[in-house]
């Protein structure tokens, strides 16, 4: 969910380097809801937030659960590791990643067991085996520079086993928008094609439903 409601005209974008520092710095003054969540929300608003988004999880990676098969979950761009955590505690196991140094310590310190967090950008997680799911929320759409965006599509989706499923959450619109200096969301079919020409089949958009959040999750099967 962005954190401004209109478009903002004529903004000089953030680069990579220092979107890497913003954030940084929002996870250290943030606490764990506001850093990655809503910082119009009051604490309240974001934990409701929350909890829906872990729902649409739900949604799309099923209700499997198998202490000796777990399904293999990518946190791509993990924050704080809201979701990495619940995401273990239905018996995944789950990898996060961010470029935040201080949400990555945060998350080694509260991670359990079927949890492991590692300092990196999107594009640079090369891990030594495929995931059944990979799932990057709130992260995308942060990514300011259209090359830096469509490669961490591209790398993201190379991470997928065959069968496996990706979910990456923007707004379903039909074209690109820039709301802030930090927030950039991008149109459906650029999604699609991405996908499409990586050997995905994109199968829905599974939205939020939060108060008037426009967010929501693009869905697809590696099918080659």
């Amino acid at each position: 969910m962005t954190d401004v409601d209109m478009p903002v005209p004529g903004v000089r974008p953030l680069s990579p380097d220092e979107s890497r520092t913003y954030w940084d710095e929002r996870h250290r003054t943030r606490d764990e809801l506001a850093s990655g969540g809503n910082i119009a929300f009051d604490r309240g608003t974001n934990h409701m937030l929350y909890v829906v988004r872990t729902a649409r999880l739900v949604e799309v990676l099923g209700t499997h659960s198998d202490a000796e098969y777990p399904l293999r979950v990518l946190d791509a761009g993990c924050g704080k590791g809201y979701f990495s955590r619940q995401l273990a505690s239905f018996g995944h196991r789950v990898d996060g990643i961010d470029t935040s140094p201080h949400a990555i310590a945060q998350c080694r310190a509260e991670g359990g067991p079927a949890e492991t967090y590692h300092l990196s950008a999107l594009t640079e997680w090369a891990p030594p085996h495929l995931y059944d799911a990979v799932v990057c929320i709130d992260v995308l759409y942060h990514l300011m520079d259209d090359a830096e965006w469509e490669a961490s599509v591209l790398h993201l989706a190379s991470l997928v086993r065959l069968g496996g499923v990706i979910g990456l959450v923007d707004h379903d619109r039909d074209e690109d928008v820039v709301w802030h200096d930090y927030q950039k969301t991008r149109a459906r079919s650029r999604y699609a094609e991405l996908l499409s020409g990586a050997g995905f089949e994109v199968t829905r958009f599974v939205t939020n439903d939060f108060m008037e959040d426009p967010s929501g999750m693009h869905v697809a099967v590696r099918v080659g």
